[in-house]
């Protein structure tokens, strides 16, 4: 169970929002922190510690007024900490190479692959040449929906029909080298984890996986452990101290040794 920092970049800063809040429609999201430091800082941070794996998420879509911006500070964390980054946000087959040239170590993937409600297995298959199953995530950020949790695709604003579940885990197990999971309802709230999500992710064996959304007490981190039987990686957004938060920076990082 390791810890996996995050660098969320939105119109042109590094942010920690409240993830259902997120709308294109005026560029708008409810801050829960504004970073006077950039991208860069963060890489050097994360690199410092050795905190390989973590994930940037630019958080405007292409074409934005803030989307350059975006990628701008992105590229300063990838310099900062070459290979030991991921990036998400906006990714497809055409821009994912360019993204790993910067640095990244893998790609993080969800509009691109769940299209029109649905698995895109030709679009899939895209990412996989495009990159490489090795360094390719697939991003299944779920949103509650009645009794059941569905994949959300374009920055957590659209419901896919599929199911969160472990028959669409196995299905995609084998095209990916790793998961990332961001429960959205409490994406940013710091009120408590998905337990279900964390169960289920606990649930499916050896491949890597990464949970996000909640968290804000070390008890969190204790229930996610038990839940996602040691085998769950975490990231703690707004309720770290160096985004506003209150839990330790340095005692997260040792806890998630």
């Amino acid at each position: 169970m390791r810890f996996r920092p995050c660098i969320d970049i939105h119109n042109g800063a590094v942010k920690q929002i409240v993830g259902g809040s997120l709308c294109d429609e005026g560029s708008k999201a409810d801050d829960n922190f504004v970073s006077c430091q950039d991208g860069g800082y963060y890489g050097e941070l994360y690199k410092s510690r050795e905190l390989y794996g973590g994930h940037i998420i630019i958080l405007n879509p292409a074409g934005s007024e803030y989307y350059e911006k975006d990628v701008a500070q992105a590229y300063s964390a990838l310099a900062a900490f070459e290979g030991g980054l991921q990036i998400g946000g906006g990714i497809n087959n055409e821009n994912a190479a360019g993204f790993l040239d910067k640095g990244a170590s893998h790609v993080i993937v969800t509009s691109f692959v769940f299209r029109g409600g649905e698995i895109d297995l030709h679009n899939l298959e895209l990412m996989k040449k495009a990159v490489g199953r090795e360094h390719l995530v697939l991003d299944l950020s779920c949103r509650k929906r009645g009794d059941s949790y569905y994949i959300v695709t374009d920055r957590w604003q659209k419901f896919t029909d599929t199911k969160l579940c472990p028959e669409t885990i196995e299905r995609l197990r084998d095209s990916c080298a790793e998961f990332l999971i961001h429960a959205v309802d409490v994406e940013g709230k710091a009120r408590g984890i998905e337990e279900d999500v964390a169960r289920m992710l606990g649930d499916i064996g050896d491949m890597p996986a990464t949970y996000a959304g909640g968290i804000a007490s070390f008890d969190d981190l204790e229930k996610l452990k038990t839940l996602g039987k040691g085998r769950v990686d975490f990231t703690i957004g707004s309720a770290l101290d160096i985004f506003g938060g209150h839990m330790k920076f340095e005692d997260v990082c040792a806890f998630g040794q």
